[in-house]
């Protein structure tokens, strides 16, 4: 069955030329930037007192066609509204980011993964073409054939070249719910084995897994957590309300078993934004109780990230007891299989944060080449999270500084969504210098839009 939806085209058409209008109306001396009422970065930028693109008309899907399984998605459409419109035919993205308000576009240009991703890659994998803005003002539509200089190195420019703003992306079948298996390890290489194991084989015990990730709350316990598409009905659990889902991993030995929805397994480290959610309380049983359901989740946590951002609580607070100001390490890194053990056993002894999420990639395409995250075909990657703060060290940005060193040791890639240290040559080296600096001239040969170096770095 096609679904053509006309009334959502019409809206997209409108957007755009919204999108357009205020596009020349930025000032020409003036930086192109996006006004958008959400974000994911958690990196800080200077102000910009030029108003900002107009992407409110470019917030929907378009259309989903059950039959080729494939979605025409605006590029400020939510991941929460995409798959709302999929899952009615049994249809979702190959990977569905983990926070409800991630946007595709967002996705594609600043990454994305999940636990899908050691077997569908990462979300651009999965784009069949998009239409982008550039920074000369012009929709240009790209693909593997039309523009794929600017369609390879579109993922990780983090809207330096240009912004999505549509894209076609392939769809998957998926089963009503996720039936899991948590595997507790005492040893992490153990743990490491094993996942090495499932993602050779795509399985377990002879069963195909669907899904795989991960928590490392100590060097003795840790656990990998497999998913299983179902048809079976039963019993499900809901981590919404009063149970929280990072804890109902955790248990003394073997394995435990759970069963979810399709829609809450996606959304599962949503309500409590992994664990982060401790942070304002919401997990002590009491204001848990009295906290409304509506604002149990990442985009409103987020919210309170900005207050705090803005008036500077966290440090009053340190300060007004005594303790020394601290630092904010909020990373996501990408390590070869064969380092993680490493880089975990390094992490353990040298930074005060637990736990940290584990989440194995393979490219899906392996003769593909993304310029600005390269990652080597036929290999696996771990993505190592980690999302608190240390106590301030004797320079700025000392406990990100030591990571990133450590990091490119192990021959690993971090995300560019947080804050960086990077010396220029550094950061030309790791993410593709001189393939982006070529595709910038073609596409914004008048430097509207900010260069990716001081985007992510200078935080510009």
């Amino acid at each position: 069955m096609s679904v053509v939806a006309t009334d959502a085209q019409a809206v997209h058409g409108a957007g755009v030329q919204r999108l357009l209008a205020s596009y020349r109306a930025v000032p020409p001396a003036a930086t192109v930037r996006l006004r958008k009422p959400t974000s994911n970065l958690f990196r800080a930028r200077e102000r910009n007192a030029a108003p900002g693109l107009d992407t409110s008309g470019l917030t929907g899907v378009i259309s989903v066609d059950a039959h080729t399984r494939t979605a025409d998605v605006s590029g400020m459409c939510t991941y929460e509204e995409l798959v709302a419109a999929t899952l009615p035919y049994g249809l979702s993205p190959l990977v569905v980011p983990q926070l409800k308000t991630i946007t595709l576009g967002g996705a594609v240009t600043g990454l994305g993964i999940e636990s899908a991703s050691f077997r569908n890659g990462l979300p651009h994998e999965s784009v069949l073409e998009l239409d982008i803005l550039t920074g000369a003002g012009e929709i240009v539509t790209a693909n593997r054939d039309l523009h794929s200089d600017l369609f390879r190195a579109f993922p990780n420019s983090y809207g330096t070249l240009g912004y999505a703003v549509r894209l076609r992306i392939e769809l998957e079948p998926v089963a009503p719910y996720v039936a899991l298996r948590h595997l507790r390890f005492h040893s992490l290489d153990e743990l490491v084995a094993a996942m090495d194991r499932i993602i050779e084989t795509r399985g377990y015990q002879g069963v195909p897994v669907h899904y795989l990730d991960g928590v490392v709350f100590s060097a003795d316990e840790s656990y990998l957590c497999l998913g299983f598409q179902t048809d079976t009905a039963g019993p499900v659990s809901d981590y919404t309300g009063r149970e929280i889902y990072y804890r109902s991993i955790q248990h003394d030995h073997g394995e435990r078993h759970d069963r979810l929805t399709i829609a809450d397994y996606l959304w599962r480290w949503d309500t409590d934004w992994f664990w982060c959610s401790r942070a304002f309380g919401a997990q002590h049983p009491v204001l848990r109780r009295l906290w409304p359901r509506r604002y149990r989740r990442s985009s409103f946590y987020w919210k309170l990230i900005g207050y705090d951002r803005r008036f500077g609580i966290a440090d009053r607070i340190e300060k007004r007891n005594g303790r020394p100001p601290r630092e904010r390490v909020v990373q996501d890194v990408e390590v070869p299989l064969e380092n993680c053990g490493a880089f975990l056993n390094w992490f353990l002894d040298n930074v005060p944060i637990e736990p940290i999420w584990l989440c194995p990639l393979r490219l899906r395409d392996q003769g593909a080449q993304w310029p600005l995250y390269p990652l080597r075909p036929h290999h696996s990657y771990v993505n190592i999270g980690f999302w608190s703060s240390v106590p301030a060290g004797p320079a700025p940005g000392h406990t990100n500084r030591l990571i990133e060193r450590k990091v490119s040791e192990l021959d690993g890639h971090k995300s560019l969504y947080s804050e960086s240290f990077y010396s220029a040559d550094e950061f030309d080296a790791r993410y593709g210098g001189e393939a982006y600096r070529a595709v910038k001239t073609v596409y914004d040969p008048d430097g509207r839009l900010l260069d990716l170096y001081a985007k992510a770095v200078q935080n510009r």
